[in-house]
């Protein structure tokens, strides 16, 4: 199966994520367009789009950015609870439909401000029943006309939703990606998600989760395509290996700064929940491990305040990354999501030396 590769855009209303320009300008229509314009010249597919209370609305701004661009994929990052089923399986059909196909969907079970948006704080168990109801009744959705369904959490009666998705070949409707490592998320992953997203763990823990999400794909008796992996990660890429860790370690010493001068917990859109999640807590237990794991798996960035898919940090030449991004593929990962900042320079500058190497 061939490798798919994807940037990622963060969508903050603060300029500055992690390391990232501090142009008031930086989350504009321009600038966001010049950037998805510089992701089709450098040979991505797309880029994920993040999302949460706090910031600009993922949806809206994937729209703007595929009505200005061609070939460019927005994986819109969305939350069941801030939306329901049936109007994001109305939204995403206009979209895919007006885009010519272009539209993938991430969906993130985990807390965020739920009380800012009408949501409730149900308990793991029930949130993740949730997503799973939610996902089921999306597909439905899509895929069917005059759907009524019944479920503990959405119910609809004699639902159609209009436009109709158009079938594309090996792709019924959008690609929904999923994340989680606890082990409702990955029953969940294994039932009804497309792809599962991975944040940077080493790789014999990434060969331990797939091997578990196949055989939760028995137990669920999953009656879809086989899930696909994909690897959401941080890769910090210079011409040289001393240079990249010189760089590596000079953004730790940045982060460090930052986090003694400044509350973060004060930032606009800052989670609260984040650094609770199960597949969090992995990655910050990996320090305990070592500083560097594998060949090039940074994993000091988690001590100093990143988190998510900045905690650990794949480092070195275009080579080097290139290299150990192959050795995740050979496990069975075939999308990845990368990125670095300045997120506009790093768009060109890995597109010019790592997708080459990557797709040789």
């Amino acid at each position: 199966m061939s490798s798919d590769y994807l940037w990622y855009i963060p969508n903050e209303i603060a300029p500055g994520h992690r390391g990232d320009v501090t142009d008031p300008g930086h989350n504009t229509l321009a600038t966001l367009t010049r950037q998805a314009h510089a992701l089709e010249e450098s040979g991505w597919s797309g880029a994920l789009i993040g999302t949460g209370w706090g910031r600009p609305d993922t949806f809206t701004v994937a729209t703007a950015l595929a009505a200005g661009t061609t070939d460019f994929q927005p994986l819109v990052a969305v939350r069941p609870g801030y939306w329901h089923p049936v109007n994001l399986a109305s939204s995403a059909a206009t979209l895919d439909r007006l885009s010519g196909g272009r539209l993938r969907l991430n969906i993130v079970s985990g807390k965020d401000h739920l009380g800012a948006y009408g949501d409730t704080d149900l308990d793991q168990p029930e949130r993740y029943a949730r997503t799973r109801e939610f996902l089921t009744l999306l597909r439905r959705l899509w895929t069917q006309e005059n759907v009524t369904f019944a479920g503990d959490y959405y119910s609809v009666t004699d639902s159609t939703v209009v436009p109709r998705l158009a079938a594309r070949a090996g792709r019924p409707h959008p690609t929904l990606y999923f994340g989680g490592a606890s082990e409702a998320a990955e029953r969940v992953a294994a039932a009804q998600a497309d792809v599962q997203l991975f944040w940077g763990e080493p790789l014999d823990d990434i060969a331990a989760r797939i091997d578990r999400l196949r055989a939760l794909s028995e137990q669920e008796h999953r009656e879809l395509p086989a899930l696909e992996f994909g690897l959401r990660i941080t890769t910090v890429v210079r011409d040289t290996s001393e240079q990249a860790w010189a760089d590596a370690e000079a953004k730790v010493a940045e982060l460090a700064r930052r986090r003694a001068a400044a509350d973060p917990a004060a930032a606009v859109g800052y989670n609260p929940h984040r650094r609770t999640a199960v597949g969090q807590q992995r990655l910050y237990d990996l320090t305990a491990r070592g500083e560097v794991l594998d060949d090039n798996l940074y994993t000091t960035p988690g001590t100093v305040g990143a988190g998510g898919a900045a905690s650990t940090w794949l480092v070195g030449s275009a080579d080097e990354v290139a290299k150990s991004l192959r050795r995740y593929r050979d496990l069975g990962v075939t999308h990845f999501v990368l990125s670095d900042t300045p997120y506009e320079r790093e768009i060109r500058r890995q597109g010019a030396t790592l997708l080459p190497l990557l797709r040789e």
